[in-house]
C-alpha cells in the first residue's frame, strides 16, 4: 500500500517524515508533496487531483493535510470535500460507512506547532533547557486553542531559553522536534484526529 501525502509547506513535510516511521506499518510506502504555502496548495489542488483520478491505482491512497489559520474550519474542510468530489475521487467523509475511500481530508487546527506543543517531553529533549513541565502551564495546556498563533508562541518559548535567537527557523524546529515525537501520546485534537485517520485508511485498502 503506497500513501501519497499533500501538505501546504515544507516544515510539515520535515515533520511528517519523521512522525510517519512511527506510524505506518513497514508495508506502507508514502511519500510527501510541500507546496509553497495553503494559497498555493489550494490553487494546484483541483488539477491535482483530477491528474490523481485518472490513474490511482487501486492500493494508493492520497491525505491531504492543511492548516487552519484562520479560517473557518468547517468551511475549510467542505472546501477540500468538493475539490475531491469534483475530481472524481472518494474522500472518506463521503464514503458510505464501512466502505472504501481515496482521500482523507485532515484540518491541523491552528499551525502546525500545536502539535509540538502537545508532546512537551519531545521540545524539551530537542532543547534542553526548555522546561519538561510547560504544559502544566494554563496557556499551553491545550494546545489547539493556544492564543495569538502557536508558531509565535513556540518562538518565545524557545528564545526564552537562548534557542532560536534570530527568530524562529520552523523547518530547523520541526526537524528537531518532530524526531522525538511520539504520535500514540499527543495531545491536541487535531493530531488525534490525524493519527486515527492516517491508522484507518491503511485498515481500509480496497478501493
Amino acid at each position: 500500500m503506497h500513501l501519497e501525502f499533500l501538505v501546504e509547506e515544507a516544515s510539515l513535510e520535515s515533520a511528517l517524515s519523521q512522525l510517519l516511521p512511527k506510524i505506518l506499518q513497514s508495508a506502507v510506502t508514502s511519500k510527501i508533496h510541500a507546496f509553497r504555502g495553503k494559497t498555493d496548495l489550494l490553487a494546484k489542488l483541483p488539477n491535482r487531483l483530477k491528474g490523481y483520478q485518472a490513474w490511482l491505482p487501486a492500493d494508493w491512497k492520497i491525505v491531504i493535510l492543511i492548516d487552519k489559520d484562520l479560517e473557518d474550519c468547517l468551511k475549510l474542510k467542505q472546501q477540500l470535500e468538493i475539490m475531491a468530489i469534483s475530481s472524481g475521487l472518494i474522500t472518506k467523509s463521503s464514503a458510505q460507512k464501512g466502505k472504501s475511500f481515496q482521500v482523507l481530508n485532515r484540518i491541523v487546527i491552528e499551525e502546525l506547532e500545536a502539535w509540538f506543543f502537545g508532546d512537551v517531553e519531545a521540545i524539551h529533549q530537542a532543547y534542553p533547557k526548555v522546561s519538561p513541565n510547560l504544559a502544566t502551564q494554563q496557556k499551553f495546556r491545550d494546545p489547539d486553542a493556544i492564543k495569538g498563533g502557536t508558531w509565535e508562541a513556540l518562538e518565545r518559548v524557545l528564545r526564552k531559553v537562548g534557542y532560536h535567537l534570530g527568530g524562529l527557523e520552523k523547518y530547523k524546529a520541526s526537524s528537531e522536534i518532530s524526531q522525538y515525537m511520539n504520535p500514540e501520546l499527543n495531545r491536541p485534537t487535531s493530531f488525534k484526529v490525524f493519527y486515527r485517520g492516517s491508522l484507518e485508511i491503511i485498515d481500509n485498502q480496497q478501493v
